[in-house]
C-alpha cells in the first residue's frame, strides 16, 4: 500500500474517532497525477449532499499542465465512492455538534486511489498542548533507554 498524500496536520488538529475507506472519482490524468504523489489534502475535507459524500478542496494538479484543458480546475469537488450504509451511518453521526469528516492520507490499492477519512472532533487548546507535552516525554523516555 503506497501512501500517495497525508494530511498530517489534520492527526494533531483532529481526534479521530472512526475511520471509513473510500474510493474516489477522478479523470484519467488527475489518477496519474496521483500515483506520482502531487496530491495534497491539507485544509481539506468531506461533506454528505444529495446522498453521496464528497471531497472537498483536495488540490490534485493536472499531469501535462501545457496538455489540460483550458477549464481544468486542480481543486474541483470529487465524489467519494462508499457503501451505502456507511452513508447512512455517517449522515446520522454528522448531525452531532462537533463532527466533521475529514480525509487523513491518500494511497493505493490494487492500483486504485482510496482515501482514508475520519470521523473526527476538533481538538482544543489545551488538548493540543497537552498531546505535545506528552510526545515529548515519551521522547526524553526513549532517549534515556
Amino acid at each position: 500500500m503506497k501512501v500517495v498524500a497525508e494530511n498530517r496536520r489534520a492527526r494533531f488538529d483532529y481526534g479521530v474517532l472512526e475511520k471509513f475507506e473510500a474510493g474516489i472519482e477522478l479523470s484519467g490524468q488527475e489518477v496519474k497525477s496521483a500515483k506520482l504523489g502531487r496530491m495534497n489534502l491539507s485544509s481539506s475535507y468531506a461533506v454528505i449532499k444529495n446522498g453521496g459524500a464528497w471531497l472537498l478542496n483536495a488540490e490534485i494538479p493536472a499531469y501535462q499542465p501545457k496538455n489540460a484543458p483550458a477549464d481544468y480546475k486542480s481543486d474541483r469537488t470529487r465524489r467519494l465512492l462508499l457503501h451505502k450504509h456507511e452513508l447512512k451511518s455517517l449522515t446520522g453521526r454528522l448531525q452531532e455538534k462537533g463532527l466533521s469528516l475529514i480525509p487523513f492520507k491518500a494511497y493505493l490499492k490494487k492500483n486504485l486511489v482510496k482515501i482514508e477519512l475520519g470521523l473526527a472532533r476538533s481538538r482544543k487548546k489545551h488538548d493540543k498542548r497537552e498531546l505535545i507535552r506528552r510526545r515529548a516525554a515519551e521522547r526524553e523516555m526513549r532517549r534515556l533507554e
